[in-house]
């Protein structure tokens, strides 16, 4: 059993900072020298030798030169475990203050008058009170409860035993060990032989074959280092898949097999007409607070809005207008709906692309169904929690043509969603300002053995559709969902916030899969079947 040294202790209790490790001021060639050296006159030495001699960190110093060498084959190495003698926190402690037992004998002759026992034992230990006893350091006065000193100076054996572990006995390593001051450890270490290669100065290898060696005649002196074609270089840093992307790629994916076009989501800054009024939402309506909407502050409005169509939707909203409704019945106000603020949902961006349909119709006289999809962020002022954020992603799918019913509405949303996973597609009446009739979309999931609501549809009214300018006859159906929310059940988790912002788990993106196959219970699985 090999005994080692404190500072010799493989790296361990070594921040590895180069001014502790004796090759501070040395490079790895300068390393590999001494080493060739060291085994030049000798058949093998062994690693922990050299580590010692050169006061080197056996692990984070020395082990890593050896490994170059041995690829030169400039040494062989064979690994040889011992078992060695190591401190502890404990130990180490008692070096660098002293023993507690010490420390205790300094207060005692600091203070003549004693010490309570119990106090003492608080104070400094109950090991050190027997050890002081033991050694005859202090004396124990029954009547009192009282330790006293009984020495006029003492020296510290354990300080002296623990700075030199190699020449301590076998039986007083065992006593440091029942103090826990010191450990038994498994020690690799390597016996250092000359390999095939073995010079004693290193000759720089050249690395490229250049004009000038071959002007001078020079190569024909020099050794190329020879290039290494198994060698697999080092992998390039490349971006991760995260799981929301990932919806957002299979969705938009469906839309595009049916047939859909795809609209610019790029502004996100959207006057309250094309977010509000022009949806049929009252401006009284709650959703319009500043505790539901953010607002801009600059600009706070704007002044590029179409009038004919301001003064249709207006109209439209104080008695109908040519819709065949009594509308909302109230006085509209148009600074109202020139606030401009973060857009609340993507159906801003359908009614704008509707609008731009009609001025198409106007100017042709041709009217072209359309379907139209989109997939980005949009702003609400909520408070965050475990389903909740303030900003998040919306999808939306947009139909408009002639004489589209309920029953295209139920049919193209069962396609879309059965393309997605879910099966067995129901609706529920609902309630949304802008559609009549409206419905929630839920579907059975198999993983969780339950329908789940999955989004929110309907046919948009005639108050919103007549300003707009679309031929009669025309309807526009649409739904939507949040890409939170599958996107949680796909990949199981319970929390928004694990998934976007500072709870995110960066690793857990790194290691998401590039495919999903979805088996019987929708879930994600890696290229190894293993469950994600």
């Amino acid at each position: 059993m090999e005994k080692v040294q404190p500072k010799h202790e493989g790296g361990e209790n070594n921040n590895n900072n180069p001014s502790t490790t004796g090759a501070s001021n040395l490079t790895k060639e300068e390393m590999m020298e001494i080493i060739l050296g060291e085994v030049e006159n000798v058949q093998s030495i062994n690693s922990n030798e050299v580590a010692t001699k050169q006061n080197w960190d056996h692990l984070n110093v020395l082990t890593p030169v050896l490994t170059g060498m041995v690829a030169l084959e400039l040494i062989s190495t064979k690994v040889v475990q011992q078992t060695a003698w190591h401190l502890t926190a404990a130990g180490l402690e008692i070096i660098q203050s002293g023993a507690p037992e010490v420390k205790l004998f300094k207060h005692l002759k600091a203070n003549p008058d004693g010490l309570d026992k119990k106090q003492a034992e608080q104070q400094f230990t109950d090991v050190a009170v027997r050890e002081a006893l033991k050694l005859k350091w202090v004396r124990y006065e029954k009547a009192s409860n009282k330790l006293f000193a009984d020495k006029p100076e003492v020296e510290d054996p354990l300080v002296s035993k623990l700075s030199a572990l190699d020449q301590v006995s076998a039986n007083d390593l065992k006593l440091l060990k029942r103090r826990d001051l010191v450990e038994e450890k498994k020690v690799k270490t390597f016996i250092i032989e000359k390999g095939p290669k073995y010079a004693r100065r290193l000759v720089k290898k050249e690395l490229e074959l250049t004009d000038e060696m071959i002007t001078s005649g020079s190569w024909a002196t020099k050794e190329f280092k020879a290039y290494n074609f198994n060698a697999l270089g080092r992998l390039p840093n490349l971006g991760h898949l995260h799981p929301l992307l990932k919806t957002r790629s299979a969705f938009r994916e469906i839309f595009l097999e049916l047939g859909f076009e795809e609209m610019p989501t790029n502004q996100y800054i959207e006057s309250s007409l094309w977010n509000f009024d022009a949806l049929y939402t009252a401006q009284q309506h709650p959703v319009r607070d500043i505790q539901d909407t953010f607002f801009i502050s600059d600009p706070a409005t704007t002044l590029e809005l179409p009038m004919d169509f301001v003064a249709k939707t207006k109209a439209a909203h104080e008695n109908g207008g040519e819709s065949g409704s009594l509308g909302w019945r109230y006085e509209w106000s148009l600074a109202e709906a020139q606030k401009n603020i973060l857009r609340t949902h993507t159906t801003a961006i359908s009614v704008r692309m509707l609008y731009k349909l009609a001025e198409d119709y106007k100017k042709t006289g041709v009217f072209t169904p359309k379907k139209y999809f989109s997939i980005d962020k949009v702003f609400r002022n909520e408070e965050i929690d475990p389903t909740h954020l303030a900003e998040f992603y919306q999808m939306e799918g947009v139909v408009a043509d002639y004489g589209l019913t309920l029953g295209d509405l139920i049919g193209i949303i069962s396609k879309f969603f059965n393309k997605y996973g879910f099966s067995n597609i129901t609706f529920k009446p609902a309630y949304n300002p802008y559609t009549e009739p409206s419905a929630e979309v839920y579907g059975w999931h198999e993983g969780r053995k339950k329908m789940m609501e999955i989004g929110n549809s309907g046919i948009f009214r005639p108050e919103l559709i007549v300003p707009l300018g679309l031929p009669e006859g025309v309807n526009v159906i649409a739904w939507g969902l949040g890409l939170e929310r599958p996107t949680m059940i796909r990949s199981k988790l319970s929390d928004i916030r694990e998934m976007e912002g500072e709870g995110v788990k960066i690793k857990e993106v790194e290691e998401n899969p590039i495919c999903d196959l979805q088996l019987d219970d929708v879930s994600y699985y890696t290229p190894n079947n293993k469950p994600f």
